[in-house]
This record gives C-alpha cells, structure tokens and sequence, in this order.
C-alpha cells in the first residue's frame, strides 16, 4: 500500500513539478543537480510562505500606521476638547466666585442696615416705653390733683355754710375766699398744663407706634431681601463645594482628614473665616445668623479645597497634544507602576502639584528623573527626561515646567513615565488625572 501511494503521489508531483537538472559547467568538468519534485514542492511552499508572510506583515504595517495616524488625530481632538472645557469649567468658577463675592458683600450691607433698623426700633419702643410711662404719671397726677380739687371745693362748701350760720366773720371769710379762690386758679392752671402734656405725650406716642408700624415694615422688607440673598449664596456655595468634595472623595482621599491637615497648615493664604457674632442679650442666635454663618462655613470649606486643589497632583503633566501609549498594570510579566505618555522630544514637562523637589538627576532604568514631595503623604515622579530645569530642595508651583521629554534610561522611544505615590506606594495616576476632569 505504502509503495502504491508513493508510486501515486510521486506521478502526481511528477506532472506539476517535473523532475529537473540545474547543470553547473566548469572549464574542465560539467556537473549536475537534480531537483527532484519533492525538492521542487518543498521549495515552492517556502517561497510561499514567505511572500504570504511578507503581504501580511506590510499589511499589518499599513494598517498599524493608519491607525496610530487616526489615534494621533483623536488624542489632539480630545486634548483640545479637554483643553476648551477646562477653560470654560475655569471661567464658569471665576464667575460663580464673583457672584459669591458679590452676594457676601450684599449680605454684609444688608446686615449693616439691619443691625441699624433694629437699633432705631430699638430705641423707638425704648421712647414709647418711656411715653406710656409718662402718660400713666401725668394720669395719676391729674386724678390726684382732680381729687384735690373736689375735696377744696367740699371745704370751701362747708365754711360757707358755717359763715352763713354764724352771721358773722367777714374778715375771716374774705380771707378764706381769696385763699380758696387762690387755690381754684392754681389748680385750674395745673389742670390746664396737665391736659396740655397729656395731649402732646398722646400725639408724641401716636408719632412713636406709627414710626414703630413703618420701621417693622422695613425690617419685613429687608428680612425678604436677606432670604434672596441667603438663597443665592447657598446655591452658589452648593455649586462650588460639592463637584470639589466630589472630586477629592473619587481621588480616594479623607475629605475631613485633609481640610483639618490644610486648616492646620495655613500661612497667609487667606485664613480661616471667622462666624457672624451679634449681642443677644443671653438669648440664642437668630436663625439668620445661624443661616449666615453655615454659609461662611461653605465659603471657608471651599477656601480649603482650593488650597487643596495645589497641593494634589490632579493636572496633566503634559499640557500638549500627546499620546497615551502604557497605562498602569501589569506589563511583560512585571509591574508597571505609571502610566507613559509620548509627544515629540522636548516637550515641556509641568509639575501636576505644588511641592518640594527630592530628586533631580539620574537613577537607573528611569534616566534623568524628577521626584516631588507634595502635602498628604504624596509623590510624583517624572522619567526619562532629556533635560531637568529644576533642582533638589526648590519648592515648586502646580503647572510649573520643570523638564523636557526624552528617552533616556531604559526606554523605547520618547516619552514621559508619570508616577504617583502614596506612603510609599505607586497607584494609577488616572485615578487622580479623571476625577479632576469635570471640575479644573
């Protein structure tokens, strides 16, 4: 069976690959190579073979730099998209600001003139106080000098009768008379003054609660006027404090933890806002000071995560168009603590924080390299840099250049690797890079 097959195949290769002699001739000697079809065949699937290989492989080529050109395109849309939307979240943030800033400058008028208003009424019940106080002596005045009056009269009755049953004592009577006489016109005059003071201090009051009614009308008006103002700053602080609260809670960091480490560590920028306090005589404090004072509250907590915004590394450290060629992960069988980002040789390179330079020169499989020791236990680092603009121990701002892209060190080709450290620890620098996205 085995002969008969071969017999087959060998025929069969014998009319597609006809055996042939390749003849090699020399001055002295002609020799020859027999090319069997077998030979032929396995020359032929080799020849194949390699034509195939090399379609597939400039195939792949092609398609490999279509693909990076398109990739390239998108990353500069999407950068130029990020970079719009940046300017507008920022300017939408100074505006939102200067509406706040507006609003507490309102509010602290608005205060001003209540606190005014309320003094004036305070002083007007004082004077209406003291103008009932006033009436009510005149009245017990009057009703003495009434009673004094009448008890005069009945003595002047009461020696008139006497004198008329005596017959007698004109003298006496005519002395008495005048004396009697003499009283009716004081007391007639001190009724007069009496009744003249009761209707000025009647008129005087009247003029008080009228004020009073209009004063309270006021301070209506202005208590509408403070819930306006109050509700403004409220949805302004809304607006400003949650996307920031947001923002550090997805960078997975303690919000209280880091505005106590913050509020602890002020020098000079801006300070901690100290709460309304009003006189209220041993009562509780009203409840728009209560409200007023949660609203400074929101504006002391935003000053914080502003504060705290420099000090986290949450910008791009590459501020052109680049290309994110190696995220953080595992990579050819070892971990790959950051995320690589490539763009031509030189490209400016930006600290993403404000920090202190620990390290700038070279070191090992990182090349020239940049480490930044930044407030909450974090690092950030800058590889393969072709040139370092820094020093060890400068202080640097957030968006600062501080190097140029390269590839020295162990690497494959220009870029930058990016590092963030936590205690000690690489985390994906994304994590911080993506939760900023919407807010800055």
């Amino acid at each position: 069976m085995r002969t008969r097959a071969a017999i087959k195949i060998h025929s069969l290769l014998e009319r597609y690959f006809p055996e042939r002699r390749v003849f090699l001739r020399s001055d002295t000697d002609t020799r020859f190579i027999r090319l069997r079809p077998g030979t032929q065949l396995i020359a032929f699937t080799g020849a194949t073979a390699i034509v195939a290989w090399a379609i597939i492989a400039t195939a792949i080529l092609l398609m490999d730099s279509i693909g990076a050109g398109n990739f390239r395109d998108q990353a500069k849309r999407d950068q130029r998209t990020y970079e719009n939307r940046l300017n507008a979240l920022s300017s939408e943030r100074d505006i939102r600001a200067q509406e706040a800033i507006d609003a507490q400058e309102r509010f602290n008028s608005a205060l001003a003139q209540i606190s005014i208003m309320q003094s004036e009424l305070l002083a007007s019940e004082t004077r209406r106080r003291e103008m009932e106080t006033g009436i009510e002596v005149i009245q017990n005045t009057l009703r003495r000098a009434m009673k004094e009056r009448d008890s005069a009269r009945q003595q002047l009755a009461s020696l008139t009768d006497e004198m008329n049953r005596n017959g007698g004592g004109s003298t006496a009577l005519a002395t008495d008379d005048a004396a009697g006489a003499s009283t009716l016109d004081f007391l007639a005059d001190a009724l007069a003054d009496t009744a003249l003071e009761r209707d000025k201090v009647t008129a005087d009051a009247q003029d008080a609660l009228l004020y009073a009614e209009e004063m309270s009308h006021q301070i209506r008006l202005m208590q509408d006027q403070n819930d306006q103002i109050f509700r403004q700053l409220e949805d302004a602080m809304t607006i400003s404090v949650e996307p920031l609260d947001k923002m550090f809670r997805n960078a997975g960091l303690n919000t209280k933890t880091l505005l106590d480490t913050v509020r602890d560590g002020y020098s000079g920028q801006g300070g901690p806002l100290t709460p309304l306090s009003f006189s209220t005589r041993g009562e509780e404090p009203s409840a728009d000071t209560l409200r007023a004072n949660q609203i400074l509250n929101q504006m002391d907590r935003l000053n914080l995560y502003r504060i705290a915004a420099h000090k986290v590394p949450f910008a791009l450290p590459v501020k052109s168009a680049f290309r994110h060629t190696s995220g953080f992960g595992a990579r050819w069988g070892r971990m790959h603590s950051g995320t690589d980002l490539a763009a031509p040789h030189g490209t400016p390179i930006y600290s993403t924080a404000d920090g202190v330079v620990i390290h700038a020169g070279w070191q090992s499989g990182y090349g020239r390299l940049i480490k930044i020791q930044h407030a909450f236990g974090i690092e950030t680092r800058y590889a393969h840099l072709s040139k370092i603009r820094v020093q060890k121990g400068q202080r640097v701002s957030r968006g600062e250049r501080i190097g140029d892209m390269g590839s020295t060190g162990r690497s494959t080709g220009t870029h930058l690797h990016y590092e963030v450290r936590v205690g000690g620890k690489a985390i994906n620098p994304m994590i911080y890079i993506k939760a900023a996205r919407d807010v800055f």
